[in-house]
């Protein structure tokens, strides 16, 4: 575009990348196995997530209406709650709840984030439609419906993070769950391809939220709740796309000095490694064992693996020397006072110190009744944490995505113990097999924290059969988790 079109009024054929997420949502036909399994799990594991998210009242007190009393009869299913929410405040509210303990699936590249986070405003949009479907004689989308959308989510969200950083413009990586449940959710309200690239120019338009939240010396709890902030802006921007035909803005990220590409992205057009499929789903990455920043789960298997040669031994540690990939380093490597349950699970250090002395990481273990014992700060001054080359290499290797990580703890007797590596964690693809039947305990257990005995067995009958779970209708879905 030459400096004399930024007069033009002329309106210009929409952007290729919204034109191509529109083509993809609406016309992409899923045919991968692995893809549906894998998706299974991941509602399963996400909702893992959300039962145990609800021991946390700074959780709890997010997941209402937006004002007290402004309830929806007839609305959507808060897991968990007795909440009847409309379907953008109830976005909000589920996507707080998958998000908060940093604990549903991960996706690593050039950006970070959790694809899982876009079940907010897909399963408050089906719930929506589907109690509203039933309402007036028609027909319920089903669980297998929720499936497709979250591959298709998961795909967007994955693949515009595998050559753009946005961290690295300070923006948060919650910038794609917007983009992609706005796609997802305005093709769900029934919105046709010009409408759903409508609706992505405007969370274009909205820009990102800073990462100011995520990094000392602010980390705080709103990263929490920020994904169900995007959720609930999708939904919002799918709405008024489909049921009110607001105007979109076709070059929402090429325009000259207006467009995202120039006020957000140093003048650049987006990367793409990969056409849209089910790559994604496929691939990611499930936090089956730890409540921790996804950087960081072969540090604390390592220094799992460790604790019995280091725990009675703590008085005689030396230095504790951490290896980890770019990423690590730029993210999770943190110094000094930690002020909050936010600041701790993002900081590598903490995250190995507490399996080193207790043999463990729990989401427990970041409240302010750990923290304070001073062995573990004690430990923290003992540490360093360097890249380790071969790590970040493997990181961005699309054959392998790699999060390794090396924990070796030495003594102030000259001795010291093994240094452990491990190149990949269990929730990794390579360790399906062996971590899809913790995942389950996990979920199970989650679920039996929560809920009724008589309730848990109900729902293990139902979510053990993946036939009879894909053709289940959403609301009554839904409904099996309500308080």
């Amino acid at each position: 575009m030459s400096a004399h079109d930024i007069r033009s009024a002329t309106r210009p054929d929409p952007d290729q990348p919204m034109v191509d997420i529109a083509n993809y949502v609406a016309d992409y036909q899923i045919d991968s196995q692995e893809a549906y399994d894998t998706a299974r799990y991941m509602l399963l594991d996400s909702l893992a997530c959300s039962a145990l998210a609800m021991k946390f009242p700074d959780c709890v007190k997010h997941l209402g209406p937006i004002v007290p009393g402004a309830s929806m009869q007839g609305g959507v299913r808060v897991p968990f709650t007795s909440h009847e929410l409309d379907p953008v405040q109830a976005a909000f509210a589920i996507g707080t709840q998958v998000r908060y303990l940093d604990f549903n699936d991960t996706w690593l590249a050039a950006e970070w984030g959790h694809p899982s986070d876009n079940l907010g405003a897909i399963l408050s949009v089906a719930d929506y439609l589907s109690r509203k479907a039933v309402a007036e004689g028609g027909k319920a989308l089903t669980v297998r419906d929720v499936l497709g959308y979250a591959i298709k989510a998961h795909e967007i969200q994955g693949c515009y993070a595998l050559k753009n950083s946005y961290n690295r413009v300070g923006q948060d990586h919650v910038i794609l769950v917007r983009l992609a449940s706005t796609a997802v959710t305005t093709a769900m309200l029934g919105g046709d391809k010009e409408q759903i690239t409508t609706a992505v120019s405007h969370s274009w338009i909205d820009n990102g939220a800073l990462r100011t939240y995520r990094h000392a010396p602010n980390t705080g709890p709103r990263k929490s709740w920020a994904a169900g902030d995007a959720c609930r802006r999708a939904v919002t921007h799918a709405i008024n796309a489909v049921y009110r035909n607001v105007v979109g803005y076709p070059s929402a990220l090429s325009a000259k000095t207006w467009g995202y590409y120039d006020v957000a992205f140093k003048g650049n057009a987006f990367q793409f490694e990969r056409p849209f499929g089910s790559y994604v789903m496929e691939n990611v990455l499930f936090k089956i064992s730890f409540p921790a920043e996804f950087h960081a789960q072969t540090a604390v298997e390592c220094a799992m693996q460790l604790h019995a040669e280091v725990g009675h031994r703590l008085d005689e540690v030396e230095r504790v020397e951490i290896q980890t990939q770019e990423a690590g380093v730029r993210i999770i490597d943190k110094t000094g006072p930690l002020a909050n349950y936010a600041d701790r699970d993002h900081c590598i250090q903490y995250m190995t110190a507490v399996p080193l002395i207790f043999g463990r990481l729990t989401a427990d273990d970041y409240n302010d009744s750990v923290a304070a014992d001073p062995r573990i700060d004690a430990l923290r001054e003992k540490m360093t944490v360097v890249e380790n080359p071969q790590f970040t290499k493997d990181y961005f290797d699309p054959e392998k995505r790699y999060i390794g990580n090396s924990v070796q703890v030495f003594f102030k007797d000259g001795t010291s113990t093994q240094k452990i590596s491990i190149d990949f964690p269990i929730g990794h693809r390579n360790r399906r097999a062996e971590g899809i039947p913790v995942l389950l305990k996990k979920f199970e257990a989650a679920l039996r924290a929560e809920m009724a005995a008589d309730r848990v067995e109900k729902v293990l009958s139902i979510t053990g059969s993946p036939e009879k779970l894909d053709a289940m209708p959403v609301h009554e879905f839904m409904t099996l988790f309500t308080a």
